[in-house]
């Protein structure tokens, strides 16, 4: 599914970059919901964000924090994250260099509907037992 798409296949007036007048989006709070999930998609990028909740942490204190991901995948899921606006980056000019990561404004807004969601889950899974 490309960008532009309503979960319908069709193209969305609400994530099109220019909203089109003529056609309305026929599910905007679906397309709302694929584009917020599209930020935190991914095999890591969940576990930085909850890694980071309210604290700072330094990239490698975060990198033995994870465990399983690799550097590359760590750098990679921190810079899409920094792009979009959940991740703060801040890079202090020292030898050796330090970077700090964590989490902005509107990301510490996620993170309780995170806490939902897991208990949502949990609720699930006791039902199943």
């Amino acid at each position: 599914m490309e960008n532009n798409q309503c979960i319908n296949g069709e193209t969305c007036s609400v994530f099109n970059g220019r909203p089109d007048n003529d056609k309305k989006c026929a599910n905007p709070v679906g397309c709302m919901i694929k584009h917020a999930l599209k930020l935190i998609d991914g095999k890591w990028k969940l576990p930085i964000i909850c890694t980071l909740g309210n604290q700072t942490v330094r990239y490698n204190e975060l990198k033995r924090q994870i465990k399983g991901i690799t550097s590359n995948m760590l750098t990679s899921s921190l810079r899409e994250l920094e792009e979009c606006g959940i991740v703060h980056r801040e890079a202090y000019n020292e030898i050796p260099p330090k970077v700090e990561y964590s989490l902005t404004h509107e990301a510490l807004s996620l993170t309780p509907i995170l806490f939902d969601l897991g208990l949502w889950g949990q609720g699930l899974t006791n039902k199943e037992e």
